[in-house]
């Protein structure tokens, strides 16, 4: 699989992961979801869930399994974020390492063709799905309603090395 395969979304979302509908997963055939937590499930600097988030667990959790899947590796952080969601949790995942994802997969019993990992980072949450044979969802980062939305300039380049390597990040209509 070359670069440019393994960096390519099979989903990109044109917004935050509350764009993400039971519809959609069910077209996809998804029965199981792995989130990332940082800033695909809140922002970078918040300490909880925010009150539109809890809706969107709860109805997608009507159709599809539900793990996150953190990098953070403040587990107290990452535990109190899981356990608002009432969803289990693996914090300090090292991802794009397969390992931490492949624990939460088996966890829910599903064909990890089955299981979509979602995230905002394409080096870490799209490769680490990709290289494991998940459905990879790719969602704009979530950010505080209060500051200023800058694109950081890790993600820029994410994006434009991505596409330097062939991947194609047009947003799925």
């Amino acid at each position: 699989m070359s670069w440019g395969e393994l960096l390519q979304p099979n989903l990109i979302l044109h917004g935050s992961v509350l764009k993400l509908t039971p519809d959609i997963l069910k077209h996809h055939r998804l029965r199981g979801l792995v989130l990332d937590v940082d800033e695909t499930l809140v922002p970078i600097r918040a300490v909880e869930a925010s009150a539109e988030l809890l809706p969107w667990v709860e109805e997608v959790r009507q159709v599809a399994s539900l793990w996150l899947v953190s990098n953070n590796i403040s587990e107290a952080r990452i535990r109190r974020i899981a356990k608002a969601l009432d969803v289990p949790y693996i914090a300090g995942a090292a991802k794009p390492s397969r390992r931490k994802l492949r624990k939460a997969v088996e966890a829910m019993h599903l064909p990890v063709e089955q299981v979509g990992m979602v995230g905002d980072r394409l080096f870490t949450d799209v490769l680490a799905g990709n290289r494991l044979g998940m459905f990879t969802i790719l969602v704009d980062p979530m950010v505080n309603p209060n500051e200023v939305v800058k694109r950081s300039p890790l993600h820029s380049f994410e994006v434009w090395f991505s596409q330097v390597l062939g991947a194609s990040l047009l947003p799925d209509k």
